[in-house]
């Protein structure tokens, strides 16, 4: 099995296209949490697991944590959101 290696845009590249991250809840999955990226034409481009991004991010004070997601996920948008 071979593991696909992704490729992301530049944090300034990741900054001109998005528009939001949003919280929302897993439609399929119950108990689940996702940060849906949103384009600034509101175009979903892609979807983070919340509980994966919290931990990637660590231990972060109350008042710097939606900052820390946020430089999280725009430092790993997918190149291929260049393609929707």
């Amino acid at each position: 099995m071979t593991e696909e290696i992704v490729k992301y845009l530049s944090s300034a590249e990741a900054a001109k296209l998005v528009g939001a991250i949003q919280e929302e809840e897993d439609i399929e999955q119950t108990n689940r949490r996702l940060l849906t990226v949103y384009s600034k034409d509101d175009k979903e481009l892609c979807w983070f697991d919340f509980e994966e991004v919290k931990s990637a991010v660590g231990d972060v004070p109350a008042g710097e944590r939606k900052e820390a997601v946020h430089n999280y996920i725009i430092n790993h948008i997918p190149d291929w959101v260049n393609d929707l």
